[in-house]
């Protein structure tokens, strides 16, 4: 029986990673009467999004409350307001309503996932809603430019150019690409193959299926050894759980969305070699923001470090340090000005610094899955 979604992302309370629930349930009531400035955090809580939110957002309420400890804007405390989405655009266009009623929210920042940040891009333009939309997670590159977006992690087309390249360099000649979703193979097939076929790398197609244990189970010698996975961590679990007994070794490879982790909590293969892209440095690194989020983290929430909640840490300390650039009164008109200068800004090391196409988000680096679970750069 295939394993679902649903079993494996509720079997994660009983893998030492916490319940989602509690997660966010402390998600904060909007206030009508609150005067200090406030962010909004949209976040997809589908079952397709919710392994990817529930780290990110953790990330961003540490940092939030870590900043106001620390005396937050000015002194002034930034209240931090998360609105759930259920992955529907009519609950999207709610969580648009709910703003409305926010006037002292000044940004939205730390959008999660792409689907959700995608959409919110149109609806603000829809919407005619003049407001800073900060830091998303990710945002698909076609959209640069956008004039109240501000991107500073790499998008999935520049993941995939950076996965293939790497390829490209150690003389890889093949490469299967495994959709995991009809979404997955409409966002990014036309991307892969247009990559593969400039770096001279052949290329095969296999799904969408919603039977990714079958697909593994039905490879052939032929298949090529190195694949890359398009789709998130429970699928991925259940396409290693199909390669496992095959006796040709296959090597995969995820893009940011992949918790490796998580994978090796969630029953993947331990016979099969994961790597995965990262936009944001490994949560072991020195830096000093990643050494902040460790710290906060183990302070704040007993959950182990991932680079999906530093990416959500990240996200919201770069919203605050341009929020504190402010020389006036923060209002939503102030702060998108303020963004859409698009200073460089030294995050803790790392560096958000936009190119002509307005987009920040050139860090992208990899990381493996170890047969005893270590995460290596």
């Amino acid at each position: 029986m295939t394993l679902k979604r649903r079993k494996l992302l509720a079997g994660t309370a009983s893998l030492g990673l916490g319940s989602l629930t509690p997660a966010w349930s402390q998600i904060a009531k909007p206030s009508i009467t609150q005067r200090n400035p406030a962010v909004v955090q949209i976040v997809d809580t589908s079952m397709a999004q919710q392994d990817v939110s529930r780290d990110f957002l953790i990330g961003s309420r540490a940092a939030w409350q870590d900043i106001n400890a620390r005396g937050g804007l000015r002194g002034r405390a930034i209240e931090h307001i998360t609105i759930e989405t259920d992955g529907s655009m009519a609950s999207l266009r709610s969580a648009i309503d709910t703003l409305r009623g926010l006037p002292h929210c000044v940004a939205l920042s730390g959008t999660a996932g792409d689907r959700a940040a995608t959409q919110l891009v149109s609806l603000l333009h829809q919407e005619q809603l003049d407001i800073a939309h900060v830091a998303p997670w990710l945002l698909n590159s076609e959209l640069d430019g956008d004039e109240r977006t501000f991107t500073i992690f790499a998008s999935h087309q520049e993941q995939i150019a950076h996965a293939l390249n790497s390829l490209s360099v150690m003389g890889v000649p093949e490469l299967g690409a495994v959709y995991a979703s009809p979404q997955e193979y409409t966002l990014y097939r036309a991307d892969v193959e247009r990559i593969a076929a400039k770096l001279k790398i052949r290329l095969q197609s296999y799904g969408p299926a919603d039977k990714l244990k079958q697909i593994g189970q039905s490879l052939t010698p032929a298949t090529p050894a190195i694949l890359l996975f398009l789709g998130g961590t429970p699928e991925l679990v259940q396409f290693t759980q199909g390669i496992a007994k095959q006796a040709r070794q296959r090597y995969v490879i995820g893009l940011a969305d992949v918790n490796l982790q998580t994978l090796m909590q969630m029953g993947a293969a331990h016979n099969t070699p994961v790597m995965a892209t990262q936009v944001v440095p490994m949560v072991t690194a020195s830096l000093p923001v990643v050494r902040h989020y460790r710290e906060t983290l183990s302070r704040l929430f007993d959950e182990a470090p991932s680079p999906l909640s530093l990416a959500g840490f990240i996200a919201a300390r770069y919203t605050q340090e341009v929020l504190a650039t402010l020389n006036g009164a923060a209002t939503r008109q102030s702060v998108l000005q303020a963004f859409q200068k698009r200073t460089a800004i030294d995050v803790g090391g790392f560096r958000v610094s936009f190119s002509a196409q307005r987009r920040s988000g050139s860090f992208v680096t990899q990381s493996m899955l170890a047969s005893d679970g270590r995460v290596i750069g």
